[in-house]
Parts: C-alpha cells; sequence; structure tokens
C-alpha cells in the first residue's frame, strides 16, 4: 500500500479539498485531503488548489494548478526521475488557503517556496513508475497543467539529462513536514476526520442549463419557419422547472432567460462565436456541476428525426460533422464566426486536462439517450462526440443534445406542442437525476446534514 502523500508548504495555512475538485474524480480517484501550514497575506492571485486526475487512455496523469489570474510565465524542469519542479511567475502570487485533491499513487511529497515574483513548486512522485513531465498553461482558464506521461526508464533518463534543478532557498521560510518524525500518527488522524467532514459535505447542486442560440442567432430554421432557438427556450425551462420541483436541493442556472444572444443582454456587441464561448464562462463562474445545452436539429430531408446527445470529442461520422459545423458557425453576414473550428490539438489538450469530465459526460449522454428511447419513446440515433465549441469552455461534465428534427413536419410539431416538449423536458431531467444519484453514490455523499 502506498503512504498518504505528504505535502510541505512552507507559507500556507490550514484548508481542506473545494466541493468543485471532486467532479473531476471518478470513483477510481481517491480523494486526499492535506492540511498546510500558512503565513501569507491575502493577495490578488492565488493558487487556490492541486487537483489530479488519471488520463482516459491510460498513459499517466494531469496535475492542474488552480489559480485566479494567469501568470506571466511559468518555467519548468524534471531534473531527476521523480522530482518535478515548476516557477509560477506573476504578480503577487499567493498560496493562502491552497487546498489539495491528488491522487496518493502518484505523489510522495509537495512542497510550495515563496521566491522573487511568485512561488516555486517541488513534486515529488512516487518511485513505482515512470513519468516523463511536461507543463503548460490551460487553453481555457488562467490555470497551469502539468502533463505526467508513462515512459521507460531509459527514455526518462535521456529525457531529464540536459535539464537543471531551480535552486530554492529554504532559509527564509523553514520546512514544516506534516510527517515529521513522531507526528505521522496523529497528522494521518487528522487528514482522515477532514476527509470524512469534508465527503459528507461533497453536494451535486448547481447544474446550468442552456438553451441554445437567441436573438439574433435563430439557430436551425424548421416546418413552417419554426425556429429552433424558441423551441429549446421553452423546453429548456421546462427541464429547470423540473429540477425546482423534484430536486429542490439543487440550484439551476440558466445561460440566458429570455430571447437574447448570450453576451448581448446588456447591449453588448458580441459575435456569436463569442457568444458560445461566454455560455460555458457562465458555467464556469457557477460552479456547475453539470452544463446541459439544448437544441434542435434539421437535415435536407424532411423525413430525418430522433434524437441525438453529443460529448466533447473527435467526431467520428459524416452526420457529427455536419452538426458540429451547423452549432459553431451560425451563418451571418456580419458575424466572425464562420469557419470557426476546434483543432484537433486543441482536443488533444483538453482530453489531457479533464478526462474525468469527458468520462462523465458520456455517462450522461448515454442516460439521455436511454431516457429518450425507453421512457419517451423517440427515436434514439445514439450518443455522439463532435468539436463544440460551446462545450469546450465549460470545465465540468458537459453535454449537448438534439431534441428532434424540426425539418421533419411531424417531428417539429411534437416539438412544438407543450406535451412534446413535456415528454423530452421530462427524459432530460430524469437522467440528470439518475446521474445525480450515481455521482452522490460514487463518492459516498451523506445526504444528513452534519450537527
Amino acid at each position: 500500500m502506498h503512504p498518504l502523500p505528504t505535502v510541505i508548504n512552507k507559507n500556507l495555512t490550514p484548508a481542506i479539498p473545494p466541493r468543485h475538485s471532486s467532479r473531476i474524480i471518478n470513483s477510481w480517484i481517491l480523494l486526499v485531503l492535506v492540511l498546510i501550514p500558512l503565513s501569507c497575506s491575502a493577495q490578488k492571485n492565488t493558487l487556490k488548489y492541486v487537483s489530479s486526475a488519471e488520463r482516459s487512455d491510460n498513459r499517466g496523469h494531469v496535475v492542474r494548478f488552480h489559480l485566479d489570474e494567469e501568470t506571466s510565465s511559468i518555467n519548468f524542469s524534471q531534473p531527476q526521475a521523480y522530482l518535478v519542479q515548476l516557477e509560477l511567475l506573476g504578480n503577487g502570487i499567493t498560496t493562502k488557503d491552497i487546498r489539495m485533491a491528488v491522487q496518493r499513487q502518484i505523489f510522495k511529497q509537495v512542497d510550495f517556496y515563496a521566491i522573487e515574483g511568485g512561488i516555486g513548486v517541488d513534486i515529488f512522485l512516487t518511485n513505482d513508475t515512470f513519468f516523463k513531465a511536461d507543463a503548460y498553461p490551460d487553453a481555457g482558464t488562467d490555470d497551469i497543467l502539468v502533463g505526467l506521461t508513462k515512459t521507460s526508464g531509459q527514455d526518462l533518463a535521456n529525457y531529464i539529462k540536459s535539464m537543471q534543478p531551480f535552486g530554492w532557498s529554504d532559509a527564509a521560510i523553514p520546512a514544516t513536514p506534516l510527517t515529521a518524525e513522531g507526528e505521522a500518527e496523529n497528522n494521518t488522524a487528522a487528514i482522515d476526520t477532514s476527509y470524512q467532514k469534508v465527503k459528507d459535505k461533497i453536494k451535486f447542486d448547481t447544474i446550468v442549463l442552456d438553451a441554445g442560440h437567441g436573438g439574433r442567432d435563430v439557430g436551425a430554421i424548421g416546418h413552417r419557419r419554426t425556429y429552433e432557438k424558441n423551441i429549446v427556450f421553452d423546453i429548456t425551462k421546462k427541464v429547470g422547472e423540473y429540477i425546482n420541483k423534484y430536486l429542490p436541493d439543487v440550484k439551476v442556472v440558466y445561460t440566458r432567460d429570455d430571447d437574447y444572444l448570450v453576451g448581448v443582454k446588456k447591449n453588448q456587441n458580441v459575435t456569436i462565436l463569442e457568444s458560445l464561448k461566454e455560455r460555458g464562462r457562465i458555467a464556469n463562474r457557477a460552479d456547475g456541476d453539470l452544463f446541459v445545452s439544448i437544441h434542435a436539429n434539421s437535415a435536407g430531408a424532411n423525413q430525418a428525426h430522433g434524437t441525438e446527445t453529443y460529448f466533447l470529442g473527435l467526431e467520428r461520422s459524416q452526420t457529427a460533422l455536419e452538426v458540429m459545423k451547423r452549432e459553431n458557425n451560425v451563418v451571418s453576414d456580419d458575424d466572425e464566426s464562420t469557419g470557426n473550428k476546434l483543432s484537433q490539438e486543441d482536443l488533444i489538450i483538453y482530453e489531457l486536462a479533464n478526462s474525468g469530465y469527458i468520462a462523465n459526460s458520456e455517462r450522461l449522454a448515454a442516460l439521455v439517450q436511454d431516457q429518450f428511447k425507453n421512457r419517451a419513446q423517440r427515436r434514439s440515433r445514439g450518443v455522439k462526440q463532435a468539436r463544440f465549441v460551446v462545450l469546450y469552455h465549460a470545465s465540468m461534465p458537459a453535454i449537448l443534445i438534439e431534441t428532434g428534427f424540426i425539418t421533419n413536419p411531424s417531428e417539429a410539431e411534437y416539438l412544438k406542442s407543450n406535451y412534446g416538449q413535456s415528454i423530452i423536458a421530462s427524459a432530460i431531467f430524469r437522467a440528470i437525476r439518475n446521474y445525480k444519484e450515481q455521482f452522490e453514490k460514487s463518492q459516498h455523499f451523506n445526504p444528513t446534514p452534519q450537527q
């Protein structure tokens, strides 16, 4: 059995992991809480917490350093097989109230140092697997990512032989290890106690619902001039009403609550591409547990019918490609978004940083399609992947639902009707509820309030 990781924070105070960090950790990832000493005054840019996730390709892990603001620069070194070093430089970077949520299988110890212009970090890895490390800024946030890729001993030796170690100064800030001799037993007990307290507070309590399109972006135009933006708004509001009624402990956040282009409500001049990005940012600011974007489909042939649910990835069919093009590129003479497309490189970086989100997104998508097929009695066209901008910018499990084809006269009438919208909304709600129950079971969540 691996020992619990030690975090030595030479400029920090006791803290516990945030609720949000648990979202990227599946049942196979163990949340570890670390109590950390601190003596630093509050600054503007805070390193809030550190989390890790196993890559879905089983080739390694990604460590995420969550920051309030962008760093001015980062420097990286791996001078030894089991030591990774970072310099995070910027105006007033501090580790005030830092929290840790890391996998004990890959960490022995994490040290933080106050250095000129920022902070230094030493990450000590366990010595049972060789990892080649790399560091880079996250494309969608201000966070810094450290990628750990499994490799051979010889390959790692060649990789690190030219790297120089950073010489952190311990003189001004002496180290106080949590597992110092004679204290290990007491600290382990404190960690276990804090872990249980926080685990009991872990909640699935915020869902962000995104009614696609809006305002001048009408979306698909279907049978008898049926506008996608209107249908999906009505369905989205019904989903929210079901959640409010049957899951009263869950907060519902809407990206739009009327017919406007998200980001334009206050007369902002924003492109449709910026509007797509803003929807994900709204979800992030709300600290959402799920992001659900609701749409309606269209096709050249009016016989096409059925539902589809997407999660972020590389589209693997022509139909998925066409949907991706339409949802990312709304044609408008005065809009710059036409031609926007997430690259395969974008997706690789996202996959490295968000493997836990992707796995949960796929699971939720499957639950939605199961409800459409078996409860709503709609034709299921399956779970698919595509490069949706709106999903890319939401840092949580995220799906995009195509509720049906409004270019099909029969399906358009169904989706316009109160009955049809209620059935579709009910199916989406039931999938969300099932996902919530599974999530809380996997986290061993105790819903009884702690006295």
